[in-house]
């Protein structure tokens, strides 16, 4: 960070307590800042994490899309329409990267944008058998589906990754 008034080696011990997770105010204690100034110095450090992972990269290759839904405590009706749920679409490229998004609906309209953001053209795009990936036998990516009620895995490829994905919030 430049322009600090923190020498180097208390700017390196607030890095160090931030990689291990310490607290800010915990990190201020033992390195002998004020709790602001390590709060300060901790959200810039997630600012810059957080600049690093939005730069585009596109996924290629043999990609999975699906969506999921997280939250609601409520019982009764599970999956699609179940009150008090988030929908959340992900993008999965076996043993590489994760990308995932809250969405308002899942819908074609809002699935494909994020689609075609996030995945590069002629990759195999693996999807269930939501009709809202019906646009994807039209688009630029080769589209294969696969049905949960006939098969769960296909070949090397099974689908349904959201569900065993946990996101923790930041």
């Amino acid at each position: 960070m430049r322009k600090s008034r923190l020498s180097e080696a208390k700017l390196s011990r607030l890095i160090e307590h931030f990689v291990a997770g310490a607290t800010a105010r915990c990190a201020a204690d033992l390195v002998g800042v004020n709790r602001k100034t390590a709060a300060f110095y901790f959200h810039r450090l997630r600012e810059l994490i957080a600049s690093a992972i939005d730069e585009p990269e596109l996924f290629t290759g043999e990609i999975e899309v699906d969506e999921s839904y997280f939250g609601g405590k409520r019982k009764g009706k599970r999956g699609r329409g179940a009150a008090g749920k988030t929908p959340v679409f992900g993008i999965l490229k076996r043993k590489n990267k994760v990308f995932t998004k809250m969405i308002p609906n899942v819908q074609a309209k809002t699935l494909m944008p994020i689609i075609r953001e996030k995945i590069k053209p002629d990759s195999i795009v693996y999807t269930d058998s939501l009709s809202s990936y019906n646009i994807l036998d039209v688009s630029e990516f080769k589209h294969e589906r696969i049905k949960h009620d006939v098969a769960f895995v296909l070949e090397l490829c099974t689908q349904n990754p959201l569900a065993h994905f946990k996101c923790t919030p930041a």
